[in-house]
C-alpha cells in the first residue's frame, strides 16, 4: 500500500511538471501579412490549462484589395521551456472584401493555427504564428491564403 502511495504522489508529481498555465484572458495586437499588410485586435480566454479560444478582429489591405476580417480558433498549448509554449488550433471566420475591379462581398473561411509564445515574467505575451485559411470567392487566392503574424498582448 504504501509503495503505491509512493508510485501515485511521483505520477501526480511528473504530471503537474507539465501541466501548462496559461493566462485567464490576454488582449493585444496580431501584426500580420496575408493578402497585404493588416491588424487585428486579438483576445484569447482559458478553457483550461492545456486549451483556450482566440478571437481576432481586424483588416487587410494591400494595392489590390482591402478586407476586414473576423474569426475565432480554439487552441491547444504546450509547454516547451522558460516561457516558450507552442500551439496549434483550428477555426473559422467571415469577413467582407473590395478590390480594384470593383468587385466586393462577404467570405467565410476555415483556418488553422500553428505557433509559438513566449510569456515575459510580466504579464506581456509575444507569438509568432502561422494561419493556413481555405475559402472561397475572390478574396482567396485560388481558395487558399496564409497568414504570418507577430502578436502582443497584455495578460490578465
Amino acid at each position: 500500500m504504501k509503495n503505491l502511495l509512493v508510485c501515485s504522489l511521483i505520477l501526480m508529481g511528473v504530471y503537474s511538471s507539465f501541466a501548462q498555465v496559461i493566462s485567464d484572458h490576454a488582449i493585444g495586437l496580431r501584426l500580420g501579412s496575408n493578402r497585404g499588410f493588416g491588424t487585428e485586435i486579438s483576445y484569447q480566454m482559458k478553457f483550461s490549462s492545456e486549451n483556450r479560444a482566440e478571437f481576432n478582429l481586424g483588416w487587410r489591405n494591400n494595392n489590390n484589395v482591402s478586407a476586414m476580417k473576423s474569426n475565432a480558433l480554439y487552441q491547444w498549448v504546450w509547454p516547451l521551456e522558460h516561457g516558450f509554449n507552442w500551439y496549434a488550433g483550428v477555426g473559422g471566420g467571415l469577413g467582407t472584401y473590395s478590390n480594384n475591379n470593383s468587385n466586393s462581398g462577404t467570405f467565410f473561411y476555415a483556418a488553422g493555427d500553428i505557433g509559438i509564445e513566449y510569456n515575459f515574467d510580466f504579464p506581456i505575451q509575444a507569438s509568432l504564428d502561422l494561419r493556413p485559411e481555405i475559402g472561397g470567392n475572390d478574396y482567396f487566392d485560388n481558395g487558399f491564403g496564409t497568414d504570418l503574424a507577430l502578436s502582443i498582448r497584455y495578460q490578465f
